[in-house]
């Protein structure tokens, strides 16, 4: 029984490692910005709101009755009542004059503070909601940025179609690269395969230590790469804590599995096709 190459095998697989892992990082990476890019924009999405001023005949049951109706509409987020003294109170913070004792009245009227869901924060969306807000008899208006929104809609689409893109390509790049990396390793093991061929060991039993190797590289490889991106994520977190919103355990846990799954499946069938492809190559063509 010709004995297995597994223990003829000298050469260092660092280089094959290394090489996996920077692109299994990078795909990591970009698999991170797909998985929180949608978590950010809703994030900012939902800082995106309206104030309800209320008239000065609006009475405490009518109010009560229109902020239960915010609490409960499908479109709100949060809704937050804001008196006349609490609306003093902050203008008097963001300007320091004191325009109360100054006219001798408060002219700020009451307010509600809405923020939307991130589904309805669209200009279509809340042109109807302002509809159905100001039919209600004691609201007096709502005001809304709507350039803003525009502007957050428009940004993150085109920054959602650019990574999609950039991800599309990267995962096609990583592929042949990977691919490359691999048959350049088992480029040096050719006469080594062929040999063990010619004395009668199976084609299974000849790529089977190479599929195991190329898998438990792939392993590896996957390990190094999600602890890269831990550490990029740390430093990310640094200088935009912001990003700390968008992290979610159970899709970094997800997108561990699926770089593990990748690194394996490509690295395990690059290994089998380049033995394959040593196997049915005629003698002389062993030396080009």
């Amino acid at each position: 029984m010709a004995k297995s190459p597994v223990n003829k095998l000298k050469t260092s697989s660092v280089t094959v490692i290394v090489s996996l892992s920077l692109v299994l990082f990078m795909l990591a990476f970009v698999g991170w910005l797909l998985l929180n890019t949608k978590k950010l924009t809703d994030h900012y999405k939902e800082n995106i709101g309206f104030q309800i001023y209320l008239k000065e005949t609006a009475n405490e049951s009518d109010i009560e009755k229109l902020r239960k109706d915010m609490d409960a509409a499908v479109y709100v987020k949060s809704a937050v009542y804001k008196s006349k003294e609490e609306a003093a109170e902050e203008m008097k913070k963001e300007t320091g004059d004191d325009f109360v004792a100054f006219l001798g009245y408060n002219p700020l009227p009451v307010s509600i503070n809405v923020n939307l869901k991130s589904e309805y924060a669209n200009q279509d969306s809340v042109a109807w909601i302002e509809k159905e807000i100001t039919s209600n008899r004691i609201v007096r208006e709502v005001v809304y940025q709507k350039v803003l929104i525009d502007n957050v809609n428009d940004n993150t689409k085109k920054i959602g179609l650019i990574v999609l893109i950039f991800a599309s390509l990267l995962v096609v790049v990583a592929v042949g690269l990977i691919n490359n990396t691999i048959r350049l390793s088992i480029y040096s093991k050719r006469f080594l395969i062929r040999t063990m061929y010619l004395v009668g060991a199976t084609q299974g039993f000849i790529r089977g230590p190479f599929i195991l190797k190329g898998i438990r590289n792939g392993i590896i490889s996957a390990i190094f790469a999600m602890s890269l991106l831990a550490g990029c994520i740390y430093l990310i977190t640094l200088y935009i804590p912001d990003i700390l919103v968008a992290q979610d355990p159970n899709g970094l846990l997800l997108l561990f599995g699926v770089i593990i799954l990748i690194g394996v499946l490509i690295s395990g069938l690059s290994s089998a096709l380049s033995v394959r492809r040593y196997l049915r190559l005629k003698a002389e063509d062993l030396y080009f």
